[in-house]
């Protein structure tokens, strides 16, 4: 029989499986919806999931800091990830966002310098910079292969780019400030249902196609709505009472699972740079993991967005 440890393990590598699906669904769920529409629709089956099996956090023992600054870097990150996956030209785009999204690892332990006082090995540096180079180089190849071909690219569209940009700076944020001024609360829960009524106020006051339902976009947006809240609350308790390097480890290899079951769910077959700027961005991230994680002031693993 599996000990409790194992099992708590299992559970979270399951939540980084659900989370390796999210560009994927957003992506088919918004050519259905809207862009807008469809990330209302998922946040909404999340934040009802969320409330109806944990319950809502009292306000009033929350840090008021963190209520703020925390509400407000995850009320943005989820609402730009979401809108630059579902406002790409091309599901080939959408990919390609994805990947930017996954700067966050990288970025959230280098802001952890400044904001935490982290200290960390001189290879934190080249890690950042192959990071860097493997985002580039998929950008690169999917503007036709040279810089000035990439940057029309971006100019033609970009708004997802710069959400895409705007989401991974936002989560790392909202890692170290978490780490920093939540006094070890959460207000994930709070923060789903604000983002969900953001999301439905943008639908609202804007110009957005109607939103009509069919059984494959309906089973689609629950699927995602419920693995999104099923997602965190394992990760939660993998982190808790799981092997936490085993989970740490794996969770920097999140961009690999999420590129290929995107590619395979939205047919894609992107080619070998794409790849290859995909396995920079990992090496890149662990380099930078690897450069901080012997230091006892080491800051926990990020919460997964």
């Amino acid at each position: 029989m599996m000990s409790s440890s194992s099992r708590s393990t299992a559970i979270g590598l399951i939540a980084i499986l659900l989370w390796s699906t999210s560009v994927g669904l957003l992506r088919s769920i918004s050519e259905h919806f809207g862009a807008t529409g469809g990330a209302a629709l998922i946040y909404t089956v999340s934040a009802i999931c969320l409330s109806v099996s944990q319950g809502l956090p009292k306000i009033s023992i929350i840090p008021r800091r963190y209520l703020w600054s925390g509400g407000i870097l995850f009320v943005c990150y989820e609402i730009c990830f979401a809108l630059a996956i579902g406002l790409a030209e091309t599901r080939a785009q959408a990919l390609e966002l994805g990947l930017i999204n996954y700067l966050w690892p990288c970025l959230t332990i280098v802001m952890s310098l400044f904001i935490n006082g982290q200290r960390s090995r001189v290879w934190l540096w080249p890690g950042l910079i192959l990071t860097l180079a493997g985002v580039m180089l998929v950008m690169q190849d999917s503007g036709g292969g040279s810089l000035p071909a990439m940057w029309h690219n971006i100019e033609r569209n970009p708004l997802p780019y710069s959400l895409a940009f705007t989401a991974a700076i936002a989560w790392a944020l909202y890692c170290n400030l978490t780490r920093r001024i939540s006094e070890g609360h959460s207000g994930v829960n709070l923060f789903f249902c604000a983002t969900a009524i953001v999301l439905w106020i943008k639908y609202s006051v804007t110009q957005q196609p109607p939103i009509s339902f069919s059984v494959s976009a309906t089973l689609q947006l629950l699927f995602m709505g419920i693995s999104t809240a099923v997602a965190y609350s394992a990760w939660n308790l993998g982190i808790q009472r799981g092997n936490m390097t085993l989970l740490a480890t794996t969770s920097y290899f999140t961009p690999v699972s999420s590129a290929l079951i995107a590619s395979l769910w939205l047919g894609l077959r992107p080619g070998l740079p794409f790849w290859q700027g995909v396995m920079m961005v990992v090496g890149g991230s662990l380099i930078c993991w690897l450069a901080t994680r012997n230091y006892s002031a080491s800051p926990s693993q990020p919460q997964e967005p």
